[in-house]
C-alpha cells in the first residue's frame, strides 16, 4: 500500500531565495510525521505547496499513489488536505457552528442554510473529538486560543480531511490546552488521519511523532524513526553544528538599581507589584498565562497607566503615561506578539530597524536614508539576521529573523532598561541560542533586563534572579542558585515546595 502522501524532488524559489531544493517527503496512513528545521529552513514553503498555497517549480506530489498538483487551497481541501496555520483563520463575530461550516453549510431542499442541521453536525464533530465544553452557538472571538484551535480542527474534519497539517500548534497554548491538543492528535491518529506536525519544541516530537524529517537551508537532511534518534541528534541536523550551550549566561557586574517598582496596580492586573532590576542584571519573570506578567510590562512601557503605586528610574520617580514617554526615559519593550505589536510586516528590514529612532536620523523632517541603511547593515551583521538584503519585506522572513529585527529596533534606541516578553517564542533552537547569547551580552555590558518567559528552562538558564507572579502579584523570589524547576513551578501553581527526603543508604 503506497504512502498517503509522497513528495519527490520538490523545488521552489522566490526572488533572491532558493526556498526548497529537491526535497523528498512521505506520509503514511495514520502517522504523525514531525517536520523540523530552523526558521528559514523551508518548512512553511513545503506545507504551503502541499496545501495548494504555492505551486512547486519542480518535482512531483502523489496522493494515494496518484499524481496531484494543487493550484489553490480549495483543490487541496477537496483532496482531503487541511492546514491549521499558526495564525488561526476564523471569523471572531461568527459562532462555532458557522466557522466550522463556513462555505459548505448544510442546505435545505429550497437551497437555504439548514441552521438546525448545521448546529447538530457541529455538535457531532466536537463530540467525535471528545470536546464537550463548547457551545456551538458561542461566538469564536470570545474564546481562548486553545478553544479556537479546537474549532479549527473540527473545521478541518468537516471537510473530511485525511491529511492534517499542524503548524506550531502549541506556540500560544496553556499547559492544559497543550494536553488537550495532544489527546486530540492521538485520537485522530487512531482513526487513520495522517498528521504533519511542525514544532520548535523538541520534547513534543518525542511525545507524539512516529517519524521526523529535518530540513536545513531548503534541503532534505534526514528522515528517521523517532525511536532511533534523540534531542542532540535532531539539533545537530537542524543547525549543522552542535550547540554547546543553549543558555550562554555570561558573568556580569551588577550596578546601581535602574528600575524600582513599588505597589504598582491597575485593575484587574497587576495588583500591588514591587520589584527591582539593577544594571547588568537579568531578572526573569515567571508565571502561568493570565498571571499578569504581560499586563505589568504594559504598565512599565506606558501602554496602560498605573492606577496605584510608584515607578522609579535611576533614582527618579516617574509617571509613564505612554510609550513615547517610556522611550524618552530609556525603556524599550520587545512584545509577546511580534507580528502585530513589534513590526510593520509590510515594510522593509531597513525601515523597521529605524522605527524607534526616526527623530534622531531625520533632518528638517526628512529621513536620512544613508544613516538608516548604515544602521540596518550594522544590526544585520551584529545579530546575524538572515535576509537577502535590508530592502527585503519583513513579512517574507522567518520568525527567528523577525524577532531579531524587533530586538535591533530597540537596541538602536540605546535603552537603559530592556523588557522582553517571550523573547524566543516560535523561534528555532539555533535562533534561540543566538538570542540568549545577545541577551547575556547586553547584560554584561550593563543593560538592565526584565525577561518574561513561559519556558522554565529559559528562565532558569538566563536569569540572575527569578520572580514569580500569580494572580497579579509577585509571590516568590529566588536567587540564581536557589531557583530550580520544582521550586519555581510550585510557586507558579500556588503549591508549597517540599524538599525531597533523601533515601536511606
Amino acid at each position: 500500500m503506497p504512502p498517503i502522501l509522497e513528495l519527490h524532488g520538490i523545488s521552489k524559489s522566490f526572488p533572491g531565495v532558493q526556498a526548497l531544493s529537491g526535497v523528498d517527503f512521505s506520509l503514511e496512513l495514520g502517522e504523525v510525521h514531525a517536520l523540523l528545521g530552523e526558521n528559514g529552513a523551508g518548512k512553511s514553503t513545503l506545507i504551503k505547496i502541499i496545501s495548494g498555497v504555492y505551486q512547486a517549480d519542480q518535482g512531483q506530489m502523489l496522493i494515494d499513489g496518484q499524481p496531484y498538483a494543487f493550484h489553490n487551497p480549495r483543490e487541496a481541501q477537496r483532496a482531503g488536505v487541511a492546514t491549521i496555520f499558526q495564525e488561526l483563520i476564523l471569523y471572531p463575530e461568527l459562532t462555532v457552528a458557522e466557522n466550522i461550516f463556513m462555505g459548505h453549510a448544510p442546505r435545505s431542499r429550497y437551497g437555504l442554510i439548514d441552521w438546525r442541521a448545521m448546529r447538530q453536525r457541529a455538535q457531532e464533530l466536537l463530540a467525535s473529538l471528545e470536546i464537550y465544553d463548547m457551545d456551538v452557538d458561542s461566538k469564536v472571538g470570545a474564546m481562548s486560543v486553545g478553544k479556537r484551535q479546537r474549532v479549527e480542527i473540527a473545521k478541518a474534519l468537516s471537510h473530511n480531511a485525511r491529511i492534517l497539517i499542524m503548524d506550531e500548534p502549541t506556540a500560544a497554548l496553556t499547559e492544559a490546552d497543550v494536553e488537550r491538543l495532544f489527546n486530540i492528535v492521538r485520537l485522530l491518529k487512531q482513526r487513520g488521519v495522517s498528521i504533519i506536525y511542525i514544532s520548535h519544541r523538541l520534547e513534543e516530537i518525542f511525545m507524539l511523532a512516529d517519524r521526523v524529517t529535518v530540513l536545513r537551508d531548503g534541503q532534505h537532511v534526514a528522515t528517521k524513526a523517532v525511536r532511533d534518534t534523540h534531542e542532540s541528534d535532531l539539533i545537530q541536523m537542524m543547525v549543522g553544528r552542535e550547540i554547546d550551550d543553549l543558555f550562554p549566561k555570561l558573568p556580569s557586574q551588577l550596578g546601581a538599581t535602574v528600575l524600582r517598582v513599588r505597589g504598582v496596580a491597575r485593575h484587574p492586573l497587576p495588583r500591588g507589584v514591587s520589584l527591582e532590576v539593577r544594571a547588568g542584571e537579568i531578572v526573569g519573570l515567571a508565571g502561568l498565562v493570565g498571571s499578569g506578567r504581560t499586563e505589568l510590562a504594559h504598565v512599565l512601557f506606558g501602554i496602560t497607566t498605573a492606577q496605584e503605586g510608584e515607578i522609579w528610574l535611576d533614582g527618579q520617580r516617574v509617571q509613564i503615561k505612554n510609550p513615547s514617554q517610556a522611550m524618552r526615559l530609556g525603556i524599550a519593550y520587545v512584545p509577546e506578539d511580534r507580528g502585530n505589536q513589534g513590526l510593520i510586516k509590510q515594510m522593509k528590514v531597513r525601515e523597521n530597524t529605524s522605527l524607534a529612532i526616526l527623530r534622531s536620523i531625520a533632518r528638517s523632517g526628512f529621513i536620512n536614508h544613508q544613516a538608516e541603511r548604515d544602521l540596518a547593515d550594522r544590526f544585520v551583521r551584529e545579530l546575524s539576521i538572515r535576509t537577502p538584503s535590508i530592502e527585503q519585506v519583513v513579512n517574507k522572513l522567518s520568525g527567528g529573523n523577525q524577532q531579531k529585527i524587533v530586538v535591533s529596533k530597540w537596541l538602536a534606541s540605546k535603552p537603559k532598561l530592556l523588557i522582553m516578553d517571550e523573547p524566543t517564542r516560535g523561534v528555532d533552537v539555533g535562533a534561540k541560542s543566538e538570542i540568549h547569547r545577545l541577551i547575556s551580552q547586553l547584560a554584561s555590558e550593563g543593560m538592565a533586563i526584565l525577561m518574561i518567559s513561559s519556558e522554565l528552562p529559559e528562565i532558569l538558564g538566563m536569569s540572575d534572579r527569578v520572580l514569580v507572579m500569580r494572580e497579579g502579584r509577585i509571590v516568590a523570589e529566588f536567587s540564581r542558585a536557589e531557583a530550580t524547576q520544582e521550586r519555581v513551578g510550585a510557586a507558579m501553581m500556588g503549591e508549597v515546595y517540599r524538599q525531597p527526603i533523601p533515601e536511606k543508604a
